[in-house]
């Protein structure tokens, strides 16, 4: 329980997508846009210097949560984590996703958190953020002047920061349909389990028979943002996944990350065990590992 008191805003109530961006585009950086609310509220109580919430409640149309098996899994702005976890077609389409919405905080946060509010936070912690970033997605931002896509790969800046202008609000995302042979899992390390991680790694791997024709591989809680993998993404891609590709990958790993010292763990320990994690993660995509 927290003695903070929450600042005083002007809670702002659209009625459309319409109205929203009308809004955004009055008072731009001195508007925030509502929808979960779980990191929102927070900042205000610690003095977010925001004068205007454009809630989302009562605008219809951003709660879809859509598979289709060309164009891929459409998630809406107002789609919770716990859709998420109701979804049959994420968990059979989208492992990495569903994983990480199961261990995502507490249920009482899944029931209010968004999909797409985790990514907007851009932290390099964001358990359903990372496993998106490793299956690859689109997201669609609109304005007074119009929609705009940018790909999850251009999306975040530095910590804290996106390519979202202050007058955009964020639609939706789409993922990409899954390949023939597609595999993908999620994996975290934390202190107690309803923490934030402090090490976490997802993968999303196109398997011919044995053989990995391509890879996307990501970690958090290693960087200012979550970032990629490329020498592992290369060593992965043309080969077949054996213990000594795995022990390879692992020693790779260290190479390829910046980790810091900070309340969740210490920059030595991160480089010791990401590795670790990684080979891991990839082993569970592989039906090669337990889903815990």
């Amino acid at each position: 329980m927290t003695s903070r008191v929450m600042r005083d805003f002007d809670l702002l109530l659209p009625e459309s997508v319409a109205q929203a961006i009308t809004l955004l585009a009055t008072h731009k950086d001195k508007a925030a846009v509502l929808a979960g609310g779980t990191d929102l509220l927070v900042a205000l109580k610690f003095d977010y210097d925001i004068d205007n919430v454009v809630s989302l409640a009562l605008v219809p149309g951003l709660d879809v949560l859509e598979f289709d098996s060309e164009r891929g899994l459409a998630i809406g702005a107002k789609v919770t984590i716990a859709d998420l976890l109701k979804s049959s077609d994420v968990k059979e389409y989208y492992p990495a996703l569903w994983q990480s919405a199961k261990v995502f905080a507490t249920p009482q946060l899944r029931n209010t958190a968004t999909v797409i509010g985790n990514i907007l936070r851009a932290s390099p912690a964001g358990d359903c953020s990372l496993a998106i970033y490793a299956l690859g997605g689109i997201l669609t931002l609109e304005n007074a002047t119009g929609r705009r896509e940018v790909d999850l790969d251009d999306f975040w800046i530095s910590y804290g920061v996106t390519a979202r202008k202050d007058d955009e609000l964020t639609i939706s995302l789409q993922v990409p349909a899954p390949a023939t042979g597609q595999k993908s899992a999620f994996r975290r390390m934390t202190r107690v389990t309803e923490d934030l991680s402090k090490l976490n790694a997802a993968v999303c791997l196109q398997m011919d028979g044995d053989e990995c024709t391509g890879a996307r591989v990501a970690m958090g809680c290693v960087g200012p943002t979550l970032i990629r993998l490329p020498k592992v993404e290369n060593m992965l891609a043309g080969s077949v996944v054996t213990p000594e590709l795995l022990q390879e990958i692992s020693d790779t790993v260290a190479s390829e990350i910046n980790p810091i010292d900070d309340i969740r763990s210490s920059a030595e320990y991160r480089l010791k065990v990401a590795g670790v994690l990684v080979k891991r993660v990839i082993k569970l995509a592989l039906n090669e590992g337990n889903d815990q």
